[in-house]
């Protein structure tokens, strides 16, 4: 099986020797058109990373006859 398959590999790679295409831009265009798309993704990424912090926190009120307690809260929140 591994001698077919390099048999395989051998002929791609003759073919692939025949059938050379130029790209249509220099390879440093394409690096620098993904660096900014990155480049754009972080900016956007970072622009949310304060959301959290728009507004005051209010306290969670705590219901007892809730059928299954967040107990996320360790003891914290208002217990009226």
């Amino acid at each position: 099986m591994l001698i077919q398959l390099t048999g395989a590999v051998l002929t791609a790679a003759e073919m692939a020797e025949e059938h050379h295409v130029e790209l249509p831009a220099s390879p440093y265009v394409y690096g620098g058109v993904i660096f900014a798309a990155l480049l754009l993704l972080m900016l956007i990424t970072v622009s949310f990373s304060n959301v959290g912090n728009r507004h005051t926190a209010e306290p969670e009120h705590v219901d007892p006859q809730r059928q299954f307690p967040d107990k996320h809260d360790h003891g914290q929140a208002i217990r009226d």
